[in-house]
């Protein structure tokens, strides 16, 4: 098991040490090839996303096991904790008198979590497909919730110009939306075939064993394309602040929720460690999108992303200590 927890922390760790040395060779004109890092960042970023992520979202929702019916709270929980993140990082930022600059980023901190990348590797590596089924259940409203709900309360946040601001937060614009047509259409496919009583090949367990991190590294390495950790020192009390939120918090409501629903009781307390370990998971690449989009304080929610994603050397083997003890 030591070399489960070993694995993410050299997954996550090298794939994003691995873009950011690419980011610094690029910059300093040290490549000995032409490369372009945002438009490699978002060309990897959508082969891991509309490519390999449904492929193992179809194989999993293909043999998930829904005969517990108090699974079908996961989803719902999955929202519950993203709402949970922003409305405590709003009040945070109320009660330190942030300007909305800075309360948009923050709020975005708090409201996005790496439930899929970084959580879901994890809970693949720990807990095996079987968590990572779980893993894809809990994150089944995600999508919907950045886009309808993330992202509108950050651009409520912004001082820019309605005219100069993008419309993308109809619910046309969001059915539109590739990342997440490709996504549910996955879902609803492996749920299809869940539902036909088909018997899932066997090679799929293999597909879902390289593709899992093989998703986790490409996005990983996308970031750290991107990966700015100069301003951290201007930044670090909201960054232990957001930190606090995300690793001692969010936990602990969730993880009391999961107790009262009995969670601890079924599937050998997969369910439980499973949130256990998603509750846990730092702030996510999805939170720098809107400061980008909408003028909020970029660099805050940079700093803040870096230090709770590093925080995971610290937080990981918590966690794994844990996991092992239930």
């Amino acid at each position: 098991m030591i070399s489960h927890l070993i694995s993410s922390l050299l997954i996550i760790f090298l794939a994003l040490f691995a873009g950011y040395v690419v980011q610094r060779l690029k910059r300093g004109n040290k490549l000995p090839f032409e490369l372009d890092l945002e438009k490699s960042r978002k060309r990897i970023q959508k082969i891991a996303i509309l490519y390999i992520l449904p492929v193992t979202f179809v194989g999993v929702y293909w043999t998930m096991d829904f005969s517990q019916i108090k699974l079908f709270l996961l989803p719902i929980l999955g929202f519950f904790q993203l709402i949970l993140g922003g409305l405590i990082a709003i009040l945070i930022a109320k009660n330190l008198r942030m300007n909305h600059l800075d309360t948009g980023a923050f709020f975005c901190c708090g409201f996005f979590s790496n439930l899929l990348n970084i959580g879901g590797l994890v809970c693949f590596l720990m807990l095996g497909e079987e968590g990572y089924k779980l893993v894809t259940l809990y994150i089944f409203f995600v999508h919907f919730a950045y886009y309808a709900i993330g992202f509108p309360i950050a651009k409520y946040f912004s001082l820019k110009n309605s005219e100069n601001n993008i419309k993308i937060f109809n619910i046309k614009t969001l059915l539109k939306d590739p990342f997440i047509i490709i996504v549910m259409s996955s879902i609803f496919t492996g749920l299809s075939f869940n539902l036909s009583g088909l018997e899932r090949p066997s090679v799929f367990s293999s597909i879902i064993a390289i593709f899992v991190p093989v998703s986790t590294i490409l996005l990983l390495f996308s970031i750290g394309l991107s990966m700015k950790p100069s301003k951290l020192r201007d930044y670090l009390k909201v960054s232990v602040l957001i930190a606090g939120i995300k690793f001692l918090i969010i936990p602990i409501v969730m993880l009391s929720l999961s107790l009262l629903i009995g969670y601890h009781k079924i599937l050998d307390a997969l369910p439980l460690k499973v949130i256990m370990i998603l509750s846990s998971t730092p702030v996510a690449f999805n939170s720098l999108i809107p400061p980008s989009l909408y003028g909020l304080n970029l660099d805050l929610a940079n700093s803040c992303w870096i230090f709770t994603t590093f925080g995971l050397i610290f937080t990981l083997p918590i966690l794994f200590l844990l996991v092992n003890m239930i």
